[in-house]
């Protein structure tokens, strides 16, 4: 693989980590700055609110540069952004200054996948993408954990330090090693965008993927919290318990792929959220026995993002049959599905908080989920080719 391609995974970790090592830190900054817990989820919405709009909107508007130019910018968004976190003043510079760093997620991702396939022939591009994806998955792994104890530990501005550490990596190793002469093909045209914004199988799609991925962080968003308030965890426990949930992570991408290459994005899809309902649910029993709880953490995060791999390739294979012109556009449209999941999430689960309570936010995660069930099964069953393996 090309050395480029090593860049844009370690821009996939900082940027990976920063959007989720907030989850760690929520208690740590909620009593640092003298805000609520739910008012700390906030932090988690907005972010994910800025990909939501950064995604598609940026996205659009940014067709004609040349993607180095772009990569680059969008790193040094990226690392102003974390530069203000760090310095924020208070809770509302650093509301500005998640939405902010949020703009430049969802098109980095976007780019970052465009030009790792440029750089390798046509039978390497899944392995190139794979690749840039793993510096996401290896934030959830290492960078999460270790984020979570160095704000614990020195303060929650420390990490956002860090993070800006490597962005600046990031931005240096692609500013030297992706070349600046990469292929690229004409922006769609505006009747390609407006087909896979207004196709109803396409919104059927983004439905699920906010509703099914989305519902998991009515409860992950306040994991650190439950673990330390209701199961009776340390604070140093809850890094080790985010390791192992990110470890299940890695597996669970992994092996989501795979069954969705096998038996198709539906079928997959349905299995998949079937075991992510029974583990939200048996996580919300299991909160009051330390063990039992940290069992379940391991095997939850598996089912959590094992449906990020279907939910992307069902995307593409009906974008191919509306629009083949526009198939970025729709695999952008859906990472902002993916994130406006997570902002609904988080914010749902803070108004649980507020009025059911900490304990009550996975058993309300999992019927987010079980309605994602039923939107895939309906999905499969009006879709076309695209739909066909749900038979199977």
């Amino acid at each position: 693989m090309p050395l480029a391609l090593w860049a844009l995974t370690i821009s996939a970790f900082a940027v990976g980590t920063t959007e989720f090592v907030i989850v760690g830190l929520l208690p740590t900054i909620a009593d640092s700055l003298g805000v609520s817990l739910p008012s700390a989820g906030l932090l988690v919405s907005l972010y994910a609110l800025g990909v939501t709009i950064g995604a598609p909107v940026l996205t659009a508007l940014t067709g004609g540069l040349p993607r180095k130019t772009l990569l680059l910018g969008l790193l040094l968004l990226f690392i102003v952004g974390n530069t203000f976190a760090a310095f924020a003043p208070g809770y509302g510079s650093l509301i500005v200054a998640r939405f902010i760093t949020g703009l430049a997620h969802g098109v980095f991702f976007a780019i970052a996948s465009t030009i790792a396939t440029s750089l390798v022939t046509r039978e390497k591009e899944s392995s190139a993408i794979a690749m840039v994806f793993m510096g996401l998955t290896v934030a959830l792994v290492t960078g999460v954990p270790l984020g979570t104890w160095v704000g614990q530990t020195f303060g929650w501005q420390s990490t956002f330090l860090g993070v800006v550490a490597l962005g600046l990596v990031g931005l240096v190793a692609s500013a030297i090693l992706v070349p600046s002469n990469l292929p690229q093909s004409p922006p769609p045209s505006l009747r390609a965008q407006a087909e896979v914004l207004t196709s109803p199988r396409l919104l059927l799609v983004y439905l699920i993927t906010a509703v099914g991925y989305g519902g998991n962080f009515v409860a992950f968003t306040f994991l650190a919290p439950m673990l330390t308030g209701v199961t009776g965890l340390s604070a140093g426990a809850v890094s080790l318990v985010i390791l192992l949930y990110g470890a299940s992570v890695a597996a669970g991408n992994i092996l989501g792929g795979k069954l969705s290459d096998r038996v198709g994005p539906v079928p997959a899809l349905t299995l998949i959220f079937i075991g992510l309902a029974l583990m939200l649910t048996a996580f919300g029993l299991a909160l009051s026995y330390p063990v039992a709880a940290i069992a379940v953490v391991a095997l939850w995060g598996g089912f959590a993002f094992a449906n990020v791999p279907p939910l992307q390739t069902y995307v593409v294979q009906i974008a191919r049959e509306v629009s083949p012109a526009a198939v970025d556009v729709a695999s952008g449209l859906n990472i902002g599905a993916f994130n406006l999941g997570i902002a609904l999430g988080a914010w749902s689960g803070g108004l649980v908080v507020e009025n059911l309570g900490l304990a009550a936010t996975p058993f309300v995660g999992a019927v987010a989920v079980i309605v994602g069930i039923g939107l895939t099964r309906l999905s499969g069953r009006i879709g076309g080719s695209a739909g066909l393996a749900a038979s199977a």
